[in-house]
């Protein structure tokens, strides 16, 4: 059962002093049967208060508000973290997506996790999934075969895509990152008629053999009654193994955003997002990546110009 020590470090930097920035984080790990969280801790410049409750899939969440003024913000994550996916291949499972339907339909969150996001190129989703035929078919067999097929024709590429990317974008691009890949598992999961849901998270460095490994990773979750839910990677084509740190759930990206904000104030605002991951045995892995923010708008540009060249 291996042991990580993860350090996640978000910094804003700021081109003018701003004040109340607020922002709700979910970058608490998940505490589950497969995952023990041994210690936590977090810090924020300039300590403000931090608010927590749970939101509705879950998830433990923080609010704070930083009100003094400011030109950079550092919100560091520090957590020792036990994994231990007894099983990393599920054990045999007929359940069909007929035999979920009487659970589904008295389970209002289960029903959430069966509707698929409306998507112009709909048509291909069911084009994809009668070419690798899931009619009748176990859902640990249909959730095997799209993580496939994803797998088989999608590239991994990094830059080309961020978390505004869509469905229909990521079918016309064929490339992606993990969380494009999530996305697309979770349209032709959902439209098959299972169960699925995001997983935001890490992937533990192993030997650089996984990609998407030492940053923040996503993947996803299917549901049988059986064995509870069970997650796949489709980056790797991969159940989860000992290695994926669980944060949090939801129907997708939005609903698991490790950190949301806003601020008072003109100024350019950039961010940087470093995870740092350490081993029993004194190994450590780190990166860093600097992140691409929404573009602001010209006249707002123009404004903070104006500002700074006062």
């Amino acid at each position: 059962m291996p042991i990580f020590k993860i350090i996640h470090i978000t910094k804003y930097k700021y081109s003018l002093p701003i004040k109340e920035s607020i922002h709700e984080i979910r970058l608490f790990p998940y505490h589950f049967e497969n995952q023990e969280v041994l210690d936590y801790l977090l810090l924020i410049t300039n300590d403000p208060e931090v608010k927590y409750f749970r939101d509705y899939y879950g998830n433990r969440v923080a609010n704070f508000n930083n009100l003094e003024p400011h030109q950079e913000m550092v919100i560091e994550s520090r957590m020792t973290v036990q994994v231990n996916h007894q099983r990393q291949i599920p054990a045999i499972d007929d359940t069909t997506v007929k035999d979920l339907e009487e659970e589904i339909n008295k389970d209002i969150t289960l029903l959430r996790y069966t509707y698929p996001a409306t998507i112009k190129k709909q048509a291909e989703i069911e084009k994809i999934l009668a070419t690798i035929d899931v009619v009748n078919k176990p859902i640990t067999t249909i959730a095997q075969l799209c993580n496939q097929y994803i797998y088989d024709n999608f590239t991994y590429t990094k830059g080309i895509t961020n978390v505004e990317t869509t469905v229909d974008e990521i079918l016309a691009l064929k490339k992606g990152v993990c969380q494009d890949f999530a996305h697309l598992l979770i349209q032709l999961l959902r439209t098959a008629g299972v169960p699925t849901r995001y997983v935001s998270g890490y992937i533990c460095p192993n030997e650089g053999t996984l990609r998407g490994e030492g940053a923040t990773h996503a993947w996803v979750e299917i549901y049988t009654p059986f064995q509870g839910w069970l997650g796949l990677d489709p980056t790797n084509n991969i159940w989860t193994m000992n290695n994926h740190v669980k944060l949090a759930v939801g129907r997708n990206f939005a609903d698991c955003s490790p950190i949301k904000g806003t601020f008072k104030g003109l100024a350019r605002q950039t961010l940087s997002v470093s995870v740092s991951i350490g081993y029993e045995d004194g190994r450590h892995f780190e990166e860093i990546n600097d992140v691409l923010l929404e573009e602001i708008p010209l006249e707002t540009k123009e404004q903070i110009t104006y500002i700074e060249q006062q």
